[in-house]
């Protein structure tokens, strides 16, 4: 148990960036470690086990006397000569000596390590939680947007954009944003990031809703370009955080695909 266990962190961390989808990218310094760990621990717990069968059920090497002689040469009855207790049997007359056979099945966890590993947090963990709440920008706190057209950005900075900027220098512009697509009801859909703090179990999400560009399905990474859908009144939080879309383009799930980050090549 605690090899395979040990060998499919290895796997994953050494091999793949499996990792990757249930932590960030800075804790594969602890995977590694704590698969050497575990590995090490299952060969000293082999080497214990061989050096006890080696000793026979009395504690003494195998070919040795099954129990030791008294001084008055009768058996020694607290020794080889007891022979209740020490054959693996309990007072109710089962033997205890195995494993329960029911303990095989936390054998399924640790193979799915080697042979299966989870989807990525996914369209199935965004559309069950609110969107993360973005952090609060002060008035002078936005730099002037560059004049690249279509203007790379991340979700999380649009958002601020539209709901935050009183300078409303999102308006009109033509934005690249990528993310993987959660469904919506009527005739859009959501950009989405997950974000992780540490691991899968901390995960918060960031959406941008889409009109205007056929939903792909769901899970499918994209990137979208289009201008800001006008709901509300922008630089305020009436603000829709929407995107009229332009194009939706499929792309392979980026590496980084735990963070909220500018479309990878820009």
């Amino acid at each position: 148990m605690l090899a395979l266990c040990g060998v499919g962190l290895l796997r994953a961390s050494l091999l793949t960036d499996a990792y990757l989808r249930y932590v960030k990218e800075g804790m594969r310094p602890l995977l590694i470690a704590s698969g050497v760990l575990l590995v090490g621990l299952a060969v000293a717990e082999a080497v214990s086990a061989w050096r006890a069968r080696r000793r026979g059920p009395g504690g003494a090497h195998l070919g040795e006397g099954a129990g030791d002689q008294g001084a008055d040469g009768h058996e020694d009855e607290g020794h080889g000569g007891d022979r209740h207790g020490h054959g693996g049997e309990g007072a109710d007359g089962h033997d205890h000596s195995s494993v329960p056979r029911v303990a095989w099945l936390l054998f399924l966890p640790a193979l799915s390590l080697l042979f299966y590993a989870p989807p990525a947090l996914g369209s199935y963990t965004a559309a069950r939680e609110s969107p993360k709440a973005v952090a609060v920008v002060a008035e002078d706190g936005f730099d002037p947007l560059p004049a690249t057209s279509p203007l790379p950005i991340t979700l999380t900075d649009f958002t601020q954009r539209v709901q935050q900027d009183e300078k409303r220098a999102i308006r009109g512009r033509t934005v690249l944003m990528t993310g993987f697509v959660t469904p919506a009801d009527g005739d859009s859909w959501y950009l989405t990031r997950i974000m992780l703090s540490c691991c899968a179990a901390d995960a918060q999400s960031v959406k941008v809703r889409v009109y205007g560009v056929e939903a792909p399905k769901a899970d499918t990474w994209v990137s979208v370009t289009g201008t800001w859908h006008e709901e509300g009144t922008l630089g305020t939080s009436s603000a829709a955080v929407a995107l009229d879309g332009a194009a939706a383009r499929k792309i392979p799930r980026p590496s980084n695909g735990y963070t909220d980050a500018l479309p990878l090549g820009s």
